[in-house]
């Protein structure tokens, strides 16, 4: 899957893209090496990428199962992706359509089904499902546009497009499309589009970086209330019963006095 959007990129990926470069699987793995060195600051060298990280390990499976799933050898790449679920503990579908530079940091418990389609430069955690819906032998699992960041444990699920380089909180439950340059947060989430646009040479990574819609907006009720009572010399005779804190501590007034 080609890169179409104007966010920026790393060197060696301009280079490649401007000469039209077809990679091998060699070329493909170095690039893997490369794109866990760049993502994730707890790796040290090209080698300890190359022998320990299950994420790049379940990436290179994946690629020999997918192309046996292409040539009708459907048993052989159903048994390469148990193996490979096996050792790492990360389950891809050979039919799963998977772009260059997806890094899968810890990755233990990911699962992408059969006719998820994921682009370039995607960031998985651990936890995450990319899953059906539908028991129709349809396309039924996301599509994950470039860019995206999908935080730990959140579930993506349907036939759905999750809009270039937004941002998936973790936990959050996803079932209806992401617009591109979005934040989601809840469950179900809920979608927050960016005022500003996303432009970084690497995704954006600051997955804990995540508003609270709901809280927002009921701090806004709070201030119009208050703002209405005012004019209207009306002043409450008891307190309410929840309200939230300036430290974001929510007080609640009932059965005893506590903060969660």
């Amino acid at each position: 899957m080609e890169n179409t959007n104007s966010v920026k990129l790393p060197t060696h990926v301009k280079q490649a893209q401007s000469k039209g470069e077809r990679l091998n699987f060699f070329q493909l793995m170095a690039e893997d090496i490369r794109t866990a060195l760049e993502r994730d600051p707890a790796a040290r060298s090209s080698f300890e990428v190359f022998t320990v990280y299950a994420g790049v390990h379940a990436l290179w499976a994946h690629r020999i199962s997918h192309w046996l799933w292409q040539h009708k050898l459907t048993w052989l790449a159903r048994v390469n992706a148990q193996i490979a679920r096996f050792f790492t503990g990360i389950e891809i579908h050979p039919g799963a359509v998977i772009g260059r530079r997806l890094f899968i940091d810890h990755g233990m418990g990911v699962v992408i089904g059969e006719t998820a389609e994921i682009a370039d430069d995607v960031t998985l955690y651990h936890g995450v499902t990319l899953g059906g819906v539908s028991l129709e032998k349809v396309k039924r699992h996301p599509t994950v546009e470039h860019g995206v960041v999908i935080g730990a444990g959140a579930k993506v699920l349907g036939n759905i497009t999750i809009g270039s380089c937004s941002r998936i909180g973790a936990n959050a439950v996803v079932v209806k499309s992401v617009p591109a340059q979005s934040v989601v947060v809840g469950v179900p989430g809920q979608i927050i589009k960016r005022v500003h646009e996303v432009h970084e040479d690497t995704p954006d990574l600051r997955h804990a970086d995540l508003p609270d819609a709901i809280s927002r907006y009921l701090q806004s009720i709070n201030a119009r209330m208050s703002s209405l009572e005012a004019k209207l010399d009306v002043h409450p005779e008891t307190k309410a019963v929840m309200q939230q804190e300036a430290d974001g501590t929510w007080e609640i007034d009932w059965d005893g006095d506590y903060v969660i």
